[in-house]
């Protein structure tokens, strides 16, 4: 493990604990200068009080710090009692408490520049989290729990189906594409199977390779796999033209613009319960509170 130096200057620590009726746990992050986070829990196995826990989670995260050689070091908690206790204008009563106090001063002459800060609890959300799984968790002590990794995940699941199966080549038109250009049916296809396939293809049109839908009045609309779709909905429903409208208004102006897929109205639909925006904003009522009168001058 690299060894910090003098010259890492902008090392940072944020450490809670969490108390309840379930356990005791205590969390503790180290945050290097390049933004790289180090991430320390441990369970309470034995009775202590919430600032007793927050004590804990702070010799917990100095100790750390030591072991990495790190010399200047900013420290952030959200216990008020903790933090200005530490920092020597709030005087420590409690007995519990004084025994905590003199570790930590102990541990400060490891450190060249040491400062302590507090934090709204909002603002230490990972340590938070840290000393509540550990204060959840039932854990076995012949056992040793790896350092949790967290990833951030920029799109559903569910978006890595789709583009496999657009490489896969099954969208939902294939089979009308075949019997449409090769008057093949599907392997182990029924004849009830065959004759609904029949049947459907007389709405469809093959130009080149691009399947288009026979309109009621004649006019035809391309169709389109589900990776086209996706993009289609995003840019109709919220994109540089896009009004958030509602599902219903969505799909007809899709078909308005000439495209068709086979759950059309349903994608919009879902698509519109799905938006951020629109549950903000949706249930605002536009109404005047009062009726308007127009006004013409005399």
């Amino acid at each position: 493990m690299c060894i910090a130096t003098i010259e890492d200057s902008s090392w940072k620590l944020n450490f809670d604990g969490a108390s309840n009726a379930v356990g005791n746990g205590i969390g503790a992050v180290l945050v290097s200068p390049n933004g790289d986070h180090y991430p320390f829990t441990c369970k309470l196995n034995f009775n202590c009080t919430n600032n007793m826990a927050e004590y804990e989670a702070c010799i917990m995260g100095l100790q750390a710090a030591i072991e990495r050689g790190i010399k200047t070091l900013k420290v952030y908690g959200d216990s008020a009692l903790v933090i200005y206790q530490l920092k020597g204008e709030w005087e420590t009563q409690d007995p519990k408490l004084i025994n905590y106090r003199k570790v930590v001063l102990g541990l400060l002459e490891e450190f060249d520049d040491i400062t302590f800060n507090y934090l709204p609890r909002d603002e230490n959300q990972m340590a938070d989290a840290l000393a509540t799984l550990a204060s959840m968790i039932r854990a076995n002590k012949e056992e040793e729990m790896r350092p949790i990794q967290m990833s951030v995940y920029e799109a559903p699941a569910h978006c890595c189906n789709i583009e496999s199966e657009e490489k896969d080549n099954n969208s939902w038109y294939q089979d009308i594409l075949r019997y449409v250009r090769d008057r093949k049916y599907p392997e182990q296809a029924t004849e009830n199977d065959k004759r609904t396939l029949r049947r459907l293809a007389c709405d469809y049109v093959l130009d080149g390779d691009i399947l288009y839908k026979r309109r009621k009045d004649q006019v035809l609309l391309r169709c389109v796999d589900a990776v086209e779709a996706k993009l289609i909905l995003e840019e109709v429903h919220e994109g540089v033209c896009g009004t958030h409208a509602n599902g219903f208004t969505m799909a007809r102006q899709i078909m308005r613009f000439g495209y068709y897929w086979a759950t059309l109205e349903g994608d919009c639909i879902n698509y519109t319960k799905k938006c951020h925006k629109c549950q903000i904003y949706g249930d605002k009522i536009h109404v005047p509170p009062s009726p308007l009168h127009v006004m013409t001058s005399p």
